[in-house]
């Protein structure tokens, strides 16, 4: 997701790449949230169970749930898991690579993206 949303001309913020050795993961997490647009969260059936173990994950997701710009994106899972671990999030709009492929969804997580930014300027 991370290569296709940058190869649409989208800014992407991705602690896995953005984070530097050394520097206190929960604060670059933090930083990285209050200087988004969008927030895509990615739900995988590992996100499922880290969810529910209320780690670094889950912090973020509450983060994100007390904005109006956050996409869902189901990969490897459905909204109907999602509801059982997290009924705010699965109210959403959001997508499935299950209906689009993932060049697809990531497409249109740019547009939405891009017209945030334009209406934000």
């Amino acid at each position: 997701m991370y290569e296709l949303l940058q190869s649409n001309r989208a800014t992407v913020w991705f602690s896995e790449k953005d984070v530097s050795l050394g520097k206190p993961l929960i604060r670059e997490i933090d930083r990285g949230l209050a200087n988004s647009r969008v927030g895509i969260v990615l739900v995988t059936p590992a996100l499922l169970k880290s969810l529910k173990s209320e780690g670094i994950a889950d912090k973020e997701l509450s983060a994100l749930l007390a904005t109006d710009r956050v996409i869902p994106v189901a990969h490897g899972t459905t909204f109907e898991a999602l509801r059982d671990v997290s009924p705010l999030l699965a109210s959403r709009s959001g997508l499935s690579t299950g209906e689009s492929s993932m060049a697809q969804v990531a497409t249109k997580v740019a547009a939405a993206a891009a017209a945030l930014a334009e209406f934000d300027d």
